[in-house]
């Protein structure tokens, strides 16, 4: 099986899901139309924004059906991006909390996407 650098977000506003991300990724999108958006992220995975309803077969629901992890290196790191993303408006649905895996936390998009950041348990 091939391995996979392309991720694809279902999306009511490609615009306003454009904007929320550029900010939040802190870099443009390479691609930028009416209905869909692509971001180059710097480990190369692009990531996709898609307007719901131009996606074939249509799509019933929008988010809570998974996340996207963002992997930092401390617990430092993570309290500083939820200190940085909860001034910038986001809806945290998890604060800050050790578990089995690591440190997290849990934010969601504008359309209830989940967005994990954690730095993995130390062995």
């Amino acid at each position: 099986m091939p391995d996979s650098n392309f991720i694809i977000l279902y999306v009511e506003n490609p615009s306003h899901s454009v904007e929320f991300y550029s900010t939040l990724l802190e870099k443009s999108p390479v691609e930028n139309s009416p209905n869909f958006a692509l971001f180059v992220l710097d480990s190369g995975m692009k990531f996709g924004l898609w307007q719901k309803q131009d996606v074939q077969p249509a799509v019933e629901t929008l988010g809570i059906s998974g996340e996207i992890a963002f992997p930092l290196p401390d617990k430092a790191e993570v309290s500083r991006i939820y200190h940085r993303w909860q001034d910038r408006g986001l809806t945290m649905i998890q604060e800050p909390t050790a578990m089995e895996f690591g440190y997290t936390f849990v934010a969601l998009d504008p359309d209830g996407n989940r967005l994990r950041v954690f730095s993995p348990a130390e062995s």
